[in-house]
């Protein structure tokens, strides 16, 4: 039987097993957001989750009444998620003129309008007629909604891809050709009746009814591209006029397996890649110490190597490690390179130390009395903090990258705060990798079922996910006044921001316990949390703005009943709460070694894997279960996951100890912690017992078709990137949902 708490590190006091019949279906796909989701073009069925984990098919609810049609175009775009987003309609044979099949927002009738006004455009230069005639089909794309909306303003013609109008797109112009000057090129001295491109029809919604030509109306590339041109990055997709493809396919084949190798000895709660782009991370351990480590190439047989005796910065003095207690995060600034800032997260005691004095989180602002809490752990309400500080590395010169320690004064105190119970802190840090801002992430404060409902209020910062900016901090007469919690200011775009009742640092709710949250690489609007359920279920959440997610209404996907509620209650129908894009039940771990807590992962960039890439990694704490969850397919808000076994490779530089003794399969892992991420995109598994890099699956044994040979210094050539049959659309990052983006076709055309 496992110890009742983790012998160094432990996030939630031990969940007992449900001993009650197994939970009803789980409807994951249930639209529980504002009408503006919902969609003319979605599929009768929505799939559901059984508690096990089985995909089920059941008629979906009702949508509700469509808002009106022109706030749902200009709607700002975030990432799908299973609750709000559901697919286009699967086409009943082919549609002739687009030549759509598959799935479309175009149904025949649309079809036939567009062939219609198609030829009514009597364009006689062919060349010129195959470009129009792709730009008018791009209105049955899926992603119709952002290539026909900029801002506020709706378009008669798709964005254009235009790599020469922005140096910072993250896609290449090897990639994708530059295909407004082909537009341009192609179309510039073609008279076209009714042309979409006359501007004065930008964002009229009306159709034109008159002759023009291109360079009769813009005097050159530059000027025409700059109305109809602009380059894919996070928060837009561009049409880059290759031909369009809807056909579904098979989801790829779920990996045999993980296979991982040892590559320290060492228990680490946190690993960070350092800024510089190089082989080297930044590791820290829950008793205050950061190091500085080199990561051995894949293959090479090495290990982590670091002067273990010569920690990058020590906090051991200040930290009050505990067995929830410790240094919990670490971040380094965007501009680390230049400016040497780093961010530490951990807890203090303020019986011990004269600078762990912030306000407590129970307060008259949030109805709570600090005196009528009693001690929890022989603490008194408040005594242990949680403590955001700011440090900066120690350079000799103007090459920050070079720097092996850290001056270990703090340089500015961002965030305290008092805690009310000694559990469900969380800690973690991040900084965002498109806005710069911090993101952190903070638990319920602990006690079973969160009795005062810490995590829906609104006027309480426990429960939540933070967003803050560590760039411009006001004066402390400022702070005061608008009672922040350290040296820090609020992004003017946060959800809560304009509300003098809320607070404004709030970006999502409704959390328990978020235990390691990681943005995907690739697309980083994605925003994946873990959070630790109480009694029956582990979640992994998509982190959206101004997000609900549930606790304590819900414990994941079912409702949750709390036993003593001090704090009041929060009616179901008020939150809108999110349902989780992945998770577990207690009831389907292994029996005999059971659940403890969920550790979120990453989302799979690698090279030495190809079946897991583009697959979100998370485990349980107890190193018995791991699962690797995607989204089939990509964009759809449709997440599958599937608990994958994994094993230890034979060549691994440090031999892995067996959980079940000489011969057995799973590794002994000890308690995963956390999970990490270098520049390489390897993913790692911070362990009690050790760190772990995923390695190639033909180490253990696993099959992997996609598997490239390894190279002479062990490594594999990079896989391709991403499999996508939406070969008409250049996507970086953030996609618009498909079901908003057959709104604002039939809003406008049909």
């Amino acid at each position: 039987m496992p110890p009742a708490r983790a012998p160094s590190f432990f996030l939630l006091p031990l969940p007992t097993s449900p001993s009650a019949s197994p939970q009803p279906p789980i409807n994951l796909a249930a639209p529980r957001l504002a009408a503006t989701q919902s969609c003319p073009c979605t599929t009768a069925e929505a799939k559901n989750r059984t508690s096990d984990g089985e995909a089920t098919l059941s008629p979906a609810p009702a949508s509700p009444p469509l808002l009106p049609l022109v706030a749902a175009a200009v709607a700002p775009p975030r990432p799908p998620a299973l609750y709000r987003r559901q697919a286009p309609a699967p086409l009943n044979g082919t549609v002739g003129f687009c030549s759509y099949s598959g799935s479309s927002c175009c149904d025949a009738a649309a079809d036939a309008a567009l062939k219609k006004r198609f030829e009514a455009m009597s364009v006689s230069d062919a060349a010129c007629a195959a470009v129009v005639k792709s730009i008018l089909c791009a209105k049955c794309s899926p992603f119709s909604a952002e290539l026909f909306n900029s801002s506020s303003k709706i378009r008669m013609v798709p964005l254009l891809c235009n790599y020469t109008s922005s140096g910072s797109s993250a896609q290449s112009k090897d990639s994708t050709q530059d295909y407004c000057k082909l537009v341009w090129e192609t179309c510039k001295n073609v008279t076209i009746l009714n042309s979409p491109f006359q501007p004065s029809l930008q964002g009229s919604g009306r159709l034109p009814s008159s002759a023009s030509k291109l360079i009769g109306v813009w005097q050159s590339e530059n000027d025409f591209c700059t109305s109809f041109g602009g380059s894919s990055d996070d928060k837009s997709v561009c049409f880059s006029g290759n031909a369009v493809s809807f056909n579904t396919t098979e989801p790829p084949p779920s990996p045999k397996g993980v296979c991982l190798e040892r590559i320290g000895n060492g228990s680490y709660l946190n690993m960070a890649p350092h800024p510089d782009g190089s082989n080297r991370v930044f590791l820290s351990n829950q008793a205050g110490k950061i190091w500085l480590a080199n990561v051995p190439e894949q293959g090479s047989g090495g290990i982590l190597q670091f002067d273990e005796a010569n920690p990058f910065l020590d906090l051991t003095d200040e930290v009050h490690l505990d067995s929830e207690f410790g240094l919990m995060g670490i971040a380094f600034h965007p501009k680390f390179a230049t400016n040497g800032r780093l961010f530490v997260s951990y807890n203090c005691d303020r019986t011990q130390s004269p600078n762990c004095a912030g306000r407590c989180s129970c307060n008259s602002d949030v109805d709570c009395d600090p005196s009528k809490l009693g001690t929890d752990n022989g603490a008194q309400p408040c005594q242990y903090q949680v403590v955001v500080s700011e440090y900066s590395a120690k350079v000799s010169s103007s090459n920050v990258s070079a720097a092996t320690s850290a001056n270990p004064s703090e340089v500015s105190r961002i965030f305290t705060m008092g805690l009310p119970y000694t559990a469900h802190h969380a800690g973690q840090i991040l900084f965002g990798p498109t806005d710069g801002y911090l993101y952190f992430m903070m638990g319920d404060g602990g006690n079973k079922g969160d009795p005062f409902n810490f995590s829906q209020n609104k006027k309480s910062l426990l429960g939540k996910i933070m967003r803050l900016d560590v760039d411009n901090v006001q004066s402390q007469k400022q702070i005061g006044n608008q009672t922040l919690w350290g040296n820090y200011s609020i992004p003017k775009d946060n959800p809560f921001a304009q509300d003098s009742d809320l607070q404004p640092e709030i970006w999502a709710l409704g959390f328990r316990n978020p235990w390691r949250c990681s943005f995907d690489s690739e697309r980083p609007s994605y925003f994946y949390c873990a959070d630790v359920g109480q009694d029956a279920y582990e979640e992994v959440d998509l982190i959206s703005k101004g997000g609900n997610y549930g606790w304590r209404a819900y414990e994941g996907p079912y409702v949750y009943h709390p036993e003593w509620t001090p704090g009041g209650n929060t009616s179901l129908s008020s939150i809108n709460a999110i349902f989780p894009a992945m998770g577990y039940s207690h009831s389907t771990v292994n029996k005999n070694v059971g659940s403890a807590s969920i550790t979120g992962g990453y989302v799979y960039r690698g090279s030495t894997d190809p079946c897991l890439y583009g697959r979100y990694i998370y485990a349980d704490l107890y190193a018995s279960a791991m699962w690797t969850g995607s989204e089939t397919p990509p964009s759809s808000g449709n997440y599958t996951s599937t608990l994958t076994p994994f094993s230890c490779s034979k060549n691994s530089p440090i031999p892995c100890e067996s959980a079940g003794g000489a011969g057995a399969a799973l590794p002994s892992l000890g308690y995963i912690f956390s999970f990490g991420e270098d520049n390489r995109k390897d993913v790692f598994v911070l362990a009690s017992k050790g760190v772990y890099r995923v390695v190639r699956p033909s180490l253990c044994g696993y099959t992997c078709a996609s598997e490239t040979p390894a190279t002479g210094n062990g490594t594999s050539t990079p896989p391709p990137g991403p499999p996508s049959s939406l070969a008409s659309v250049t996507r970086v990052g953030k996609s618009m949902a498909v079901a908003l983006a057959c709104v604002v076709v039939y809003a406008l055309y049909f």
